[in-house]
């Protein structure tokens, strides 16, 4: 693997050539890609805003947090920059497994010359650190208190690190990048959608200098990334078919924001949808095991008006109370 100490941008990027964004801006870049950069997805469809703040990011070095509903692209967002600048990218998940010394590093004990030493090794966060590496802290407002509060010093643009236990004190690559993103604003559970979120302090918050949000993409653009992703679609019947299922999934999202419904279809709910109808050959049997089975039983009837109205045919929305049940005509 390459030493990515060593690495440096080596030369910039047009904003407007390669994001398609009206700017003069351009963005370091490097020429050459390593192990750590992602994959280009040529179906990703790039949000204005949420680009420029990311590309602000890797810049000027500004600490980016992006807010969203689930399944709205948010990290995939920051990652999809960073393919596109040949910029390593590591992506760690704050749930609730993730510890203190899983961030900063641990000793453990390894065999040299047959015999078992104890050795430091570092944690994610310090290696990153010391690397031109962009990390994404996905769930940011899951984390524990006691791993936010080791996020919270390195939040500084020059912030540096100190290892207590090995008493040492990291100072950061001139081409780190910090970026994170959330289902809430940092104020808790309010929508009861997320369980496991946590109260931002105020203090962690205010450290964030850009603060975005993606919402779910326009209907066209929807459709088209869903039909880049099942290109066994492209036809006549199957784009007529994406249509339909981005037309549903708007009206669970609609359903969502005035109370009906307690889930609603992410996109990638809707690309999955789709694959799994390659698979059954059957649109209504895939929609059934993609979203229906995870709806409360009482709600599945409005889910099935929903599917009516969107495909012109009756679903079979089983539910544990016969009197809620909506039989195919």
């Amino acid at each position: 693997m390459t030493d990515l100490t060593s690495l440096e941008p080596t030369s910039t990027i047009s904003v407007r050539e390669v994001f398609g964004i009206d700017t003069d801006m351009r963005v370091p870049a490097f020429d050459e890609r390593t192990d750590h950069v992602p994959r280009i997805d040529t179906a990703y469809r790039f949000n204005p805003q949420v680009t420029m703040a990311i590309l602000a990011g890797f810049a000027h070095n500004r600490r980016v947090v992006i807010q969203g509903m689930h399944g709205t692209g948010k990290s995939t967002h920051i990652e999809q920059v960073a393919a596109r600048l040949n910029w390593p990218c590591v992506r760690v998940n704050l749930d609730g497994h993730i510890s203190r010394l899983d961030l900063v590093g641990k000793d453990i004990i390894t065999l040299q010359d047959g015999k078992q030493v104890t050795q430091f090794q570092e944690g994610i966060l310090p290696w990153s650190l010391q690397r031109p590496v962009a990390i994404v802290f996905d769930e940011y407002d899951a984390g524990r208190p006691d791993v936010m509060f080791v996020i919270q010093r390195v939040l500084e643009r020059e912030g540096s690190f100190t290892l207590l236990d090995q008493k040492r004190v990291i100072q950061p690559h001139a081409f780190f990048r910090l970026f994170a993103t959330m289902n809430t604003l940092g104020q808790g559970n309010l929508s009861g959608l997320y369980h496991g979120t946590q109260m931002l302090n105020h203090a962690q918050l205010d450290r964030w200098n850009l603060v975005t949000t993606l919402n779910y993409l326009q209907p066209a653009e929807e459709a088209a990334i869903v039909l880049a992703r099942v290109p066994e679609m492209d036809t006549p019947q199957g784009r007529h078919q994406i249509d339909a299922m981005v037309a549903l999934a708007n009206l669970t999202r609609k359903g969502f924001a005035v109370g009906d419904l307690s889930l609603l279809m992410s996109p990638r709910t809707v690309i999955t949808w789709a694959e799994n109808t390659q698979i059954f050959h059957d649109v209504k049997l895939a929609f059934e095991l993609t979203f229906l089975n995870k709806c409360e039983p009482a709600e599945r009837t409005i889910v099935a008006e929903y599917f009516q109205r969107c495909f012109g045919q009756e679903l079979n929305a089983r539910t544990d109370d016969p009197a809620l049940q909506v039989h195919i005509g």
